[in-house]
């Protein structure tokens, strides 16, 4: 199920960027003409946030990750924002930007995200993730997620995966974007990019949900 919903906020990420990425916490409107997204694209740091891209390298290499790509999420700005960014961590580049829809948890329609671990929740859940198998299932091209955290366990007994659908933009809005069961959700434009550089990658690839 999918529900529309609706502001302006600026995502400032960059080279050597920070990342506000929390602790574990129990706590998709149509585009006419859609893109291809350029690629890459250089971000500007945040002076705010208070983990390196450091962190995120050395996560990736203590659990055997790639570190030509990782996927991070930051579900905390709005839904109309960029949210999700694929990072070559050895050049920090920039590979991909997009939108990417969170989960009506619970029956809400809040703009901003909240999140649960919880079965039947349709919540988003933080932490890390495995990206594994692709598979074409009832949204298309897909992929299974393995949640790697006490707050994201339950990831596959709540077929939380990666997948694409038509609702999500491929660009910046004052309006919230659609909202999924759970699953980070991304234009389809956007899931073509990831998929063969997600199959392509020598390594298992990090997808990082934060806020």
């Amino acid at each position: 199920m999918f529900t529309n919903r609706t502001s302006k906020f600026l995502i400032l990420i960059g080279l050597g960027f920070t990342l506000s990425i929390s602790s574990c916490t129990d706590n998709v409107q149509k585009a006419d003409a859609q893109e291809h997204i350029d690629i890459p694209i250089t971000f500007i740091p945040n002076q705010n946030d208070t983990i390196t891209l450091q962190d995120v390298f050395a996560y990736c290499d203590d659990n055997n990750f790639s570190k030509e790509l990782a996927i991070l999420v930051n579900l905390a700005p709005h839904s109309g924002n960029f949210r999700l960014f694929a990072i070559n961590l050895l050049t920090q580049d920039t590979l991909i930007r997009g939108l990417v829809a969170h989960g009506h948890c619970k029956g809400t329609e809040d703009r901003f995200a909240t999140f649960s671990n919880e079965i039947g929740s349709n919540c988003s859940s933080l932490g890390h993730y495995a990206i594994g198998g692709h598979y074409t299932g009832s949204f298309g091209s897909s992929f299974k997620l393995t949640g790697l955290d006490s707050c994201n366990s339950n990831a596959q007994a709540r077929f939380v995966v990666l997948h694409g659908h038509p609702c999500i933009p491929n660009e910046e809005q004052e309006d919230d974007i659609c909202l999924s069961q759970g699953c980070p959700t991304v234009s389809p434009e956007v899931l073509e990019q990831l998929e063969p550089m997600i199959e392509n990658s020598s390594k298992p690839v990090l997808l990082w949900i934060y806020d």
